[in-house]
């Protein structure tokens, strides 16, 4: 069947702009579209009567349906009369992919009279439905008096769950006589942010400031996140924690029982003291990755604290800090990989659509369609 390039408009509610619904190819029976995610219910997607070459009259008749493995929620159906394909439910790219580039959703489109089995996959585009996040509403450093200009202190830069342009594009520090903030990028390829003295401090003049940090995103209509950063002048912190690896990474069994160790992250301080005292804290935690992982602030030891499931994901980061008792801080990385373990069993999906069979049917007749799934991967 030769590629099909068909263009849809429509708008998504709240969001002040069109998107375009493309069908990116129908070959061997399989149709592609690209839809925004949050569309209201009853948005057309595409019309795949026409993309499949479909006869309007014997539309009904032939009980099309669209049905998702593994999901009782209805994400779009399809209108029996003139074969539109449409939004039946909320679609969310963040829930469905989280920060993965592409998102596609697959789904089987099913005809009765004769039966027919096709694939449909809809490639969600992110709309800035997110706002900019800190991990705290306010960040306290100590600083002393005799710190020199040029002097960095690290900020744990905000996230956005939405990806590209619609990501945080930039910082907006509050006009201040003392400090600038800047954006840096570890060897990882993480982001974090650098308030930076320009002037130096004075306790006898001034002992704290508070400014206030906005993180902006580039998407349309714009959104913005703050946080309130607390400066106290002290009367002289020289040295930030140092990790004793960039990268930290990990092998973890699915099924691992709670409590179970993971891994430990360890940094050292040359400087002695409450200024040497490290404690640990994660930077940055995706809500699933709460769920599962604690982090000790003494030992820096990571533990299971949920159930791993393999299926459910197959790799977790981590951002971990290593702050010293002033506030001095590092950032390190933690991979950690899921080992499969077969505890899936094979499903057997019948979707038999034919209710009966005229004797005379000729052998080669299509009665069902038997479907075997395994969650498992590989070998397993």
């Amino acid at each position: 069947m030769n590629t099909m390039m068909i263009h849809k408009l429509a708008a998504p509610q709240g969001f002040g702009f069109a998107v375009f619904f493309v069908l990116l190819h129908c070959a061997h029976g399989d149709l592609t579209y690209s839809v925004a995610e949050e569309l209201k219910p009853g948005s057309v997607i595409g019309n795949v009567a026409k993309d499949l070459g479909l006869q309007l009259e014997r539309l009904s008749a032939r009980k099309p349906r669209v049905d998702m493995e593994k999901s009782v929620t209805q994400y779009c159906g399809i209108n029996q009369k003139n074969g539109d394909l449409f939004v039946s439910g909320r679609i969310d790219r963040e829930e469905h992919c989280g920060e993965k580039p592409t998102c596609v959703l697959k789904f089987d489109l099913l005809l009765e009279n004769p039966l027919e089995l096709h694939r449909l996959a809809l490639q969600i585009q992110d709309v800035n439905d997110n706002a900019p996040i800190f991990q705290k509403d306010n960040v306290k450093l100590e600083i002393r008096e005799s710190a020199d200009k040029g002097a960095r202190y690290r900020i744990v830069a905000a996230h956005d769950a939405d990806i590209g342009l619609n990501a945080v594009q930039s910082y907006i520090l509050q006009e201040n006589p003392h400090f600038v903030f800047n954006i840096q990028t570890t060897n990882a390829g993480n982001k974090y942010g650098e308030l930076v003295l320009n002037k130096e401090l004075d306790r006898e003049e001034q002992q704290e400031l508070k400014l206030l940090l906005t993180a902006v995103d580039g998407g349309s209509p714009q959104r913005s996140g703050t946080v309130v950063i607390h400066v106290t002048v002290l009367d002289a912190n020289d040295n930030a924690p140092v990790f004793t690896e960039s990268v930290y990474t990990a092998s973890l069994q699915e099924n691992s029982p709670v409590h179970t160790p993971v891994i430990r992250v360890s940094a050292s301080d040359a400087d002695e003291g409450i200024n040497g005292e490290i404690t640990y804290e994660f930077s940055r935690l995706s809500e699933k990755s709460k769920k599962l992982f604690s982090l000790d602030e003494k030992t820096g030891e990571i533990v299971v604290t949920g159930d791993i499931d393999y299926e459910e994901g197959s790799k977790y980061e981590l951002m971990v800090v290593a702050k010293d008792g002033y506030g001095l801080s590092s950032e390190a990385k933690v991979i950690i990989d899921i080992t499969d373990v077969n505890d899936n069993a094979p499903d057997i999906i019948v979707n038999s659509l034919s209710s009966s069979i005229p004797e005379n049917a000729p052998p080669g007749t299509e009665v069902g369609i038997i479907n075997v799934q395994d969650r498992d991967s590989d070998k397993n």
